[in-house]
């Protein structure tokens, strides 16, 4: 049987699934998804490919390895990219607000708790104990990503001196990943047996069965029409200036809101890596440029992030909203418009990616340039997180001054035991959260 769908003819032999069944999953997903990419790429496999058979795990790696091309979370790219391909425009703007808004919500109602009671011991024992599993769970998508990214010495000199431009020399990361396309570039053209470290090890899958499959690798995508390119554009253009309009126009100081705005617009185009890249780079500009809110409360935007489903890169959504708070005067309803705000020109520019860059990914991502490319921000990444890790675990180990004398050893012992948890018992991201918030009060009541 043949059925047709956006941009491409699919062949395959079973129906697609009803929108509101797809609707019913993408809504779950958004509440459950806690764990970070790992755990949302999981979910997603586990009932896209394994149960529901919506899409083959050939194509399933071949979309994600695409958006791990494109700027923003892989996550919820590929969760839009699998929304349009079952349902088109409507299935992915439905399968990428869905990923995101429940975790927005609830960080929404933290972000109100945060600023009205956050002064409270209780609170602030409560954050105290969610710190250190913070640190840990960074530590750990180090490990992970760094053993997934880091190869040959080519890969482990990327990710250092990723780190130490990062951290050291303070370089924006826009013009780190610039240095490693240019890199890619002449690593392709002069030392191309070099450069054939970047060939994807993507599994192909058992071609016999792609049939099986709503969407599968038997699928030719249909290049765009320059009308389809024109119209998204402009669709993504007037989806972008009307709401900074009514911000400018209605809001209060015009230059504040643009200037978010274009800062969070800027984040989004350039985050090649996921997540992990562009939260150290908006950290150190928010806190040490724009002074929008201090480290203390980017560390405890980070503890917020981690007790809500979606991806990391959420946290933005409390910088936004502590930016509004902070600028005006302690104003919770400009910080809430500063979190919508934030949240929706983060995100926004993901569906562009995915409706326009995708099919483009898909056309160039066995290139030896592209997989260079890619392989060596997958390496950047990894520095990238070293550099968060240092950022914030220094505020963590070393509350006050940089000495052995000013080592908080009761945060050194958690951190070890939630890394022991991670790594030898694959403990959920859920139950480590409420362990470190009893934590937290544990050490309030002990007073230790």
């Amino acid at each position: 049987m043949r059925t047709h769908s956006v941009n491409e003819e699919k062949i395959t032999d079973k129906p697609i699934p009803a929108f509101k069944d797809a609707l019913k999953f993408w809504f779950k997903l958004g509440w459950i998804s806690f764990g970070g990419t790992t755990g949302h790429i999981s979910i997603m496999h586990d009932y896209l490919v394994e149960k529901r058979k919506w899409i083959s795990n050939g194509k399933f790696l071949q979309a994600l390895n695409s958006c791990m091309i494109l700027p923003g979370p892989e996550a919820q790219q590929l969760a839009i990219y699998i929304g349009w391909k079952l349902h088109g425009r409507k299935g992915g703007i439905t399968a990428g607000s869905l990923f995101v808004l429940p975790s927005m919500f609830i960080l929404l109602i933290l972000s109100i708790v945060y600023v009205i009671y956050g002064n409270q011991p209780v609170l602030v024992s409560i954050f105290d104990g969610l710190k250190p599993s913070v640190l840990a769970i960074i530590l750990v998508a180090t490990y992970k990503v760094g053993k997934k990214a880091l190869h040959s010495s080519v890969h482990y000199f990327v990710a250092l001196m990723t780190f130490a431009l990062s951290y050291f020399l303070h370089v924006a990361m826009p013009l780190v990943i610039f240095g490693i396309i240019a890199l890619s570039v002449i690593m392709d053209k002069l030392f191309p047996r070099l450069a054939g470290i970047a060939k994807s090890g993507i599994t192909k899958a058992d071609r016999q069965e792609e049939s099986e499959y709503v969407i599968n690798l038997h699928q030719q995508e249909k290049p765009l029409s320059r009308k389809t390119v024109l119209k998204t554009l402009a669709g993504f253009v007037a989806l972008w200036a009307i709401p900074l309009l009514l911000l400018i126009l209605w809001g209060k100081d015009s230059d504040f809101w643009s200037s978010m705005v274009f800062f969070f617009t800027q984040t989004a185009c350039i985050t090649i890596g996921g997540s992990y890249t562009v939260i150290p780079y908006v950290a150190q500009l928010v806190v040490a440029k724009f002074l929008w809110l201090s480290r203390l409360q980017m560390l405890d935007g980070f503890a917020l992030a981690e007790t809500t489903p979606g991806p990391l890169i959420i946290v933005l959504s409390f910088v936004g909203f502590m930016a509004a708070y902070n600028h005006f005067s302690h104003s919770i309803a400009l910080g809430v418009i500063g979190l919508l705000a934030t949240t929706y020109y983060t995100f926004l520019p993901n569906f562009l990616f995915i409706f326009l860059g995708a099919p483009l990914a898909d056309r160039y991502k066995d290139h030896h340039l592209v997989q260079t490319t890619l392989s060596l921000v997958t390496a950047a990444v990894v520095g990238v997180i070293l550099n968060l890790t240092f950022f914030l675990g220094r505020g963590i180990i070393f509350p006050g001054a940089i000495s052995l004398s000013q080592v908080d050893y009761v945060a050194v012992i958690w951190v070890l035991f939630v890394l022991i948890l991670l790594l030898r018992y694959n403990t959920n991201v859920l139950y480590l959260v409420l362990m470190s918030m009893l934590f937290g009060l544990g050490r309030y009541w002990l007073h230790i």
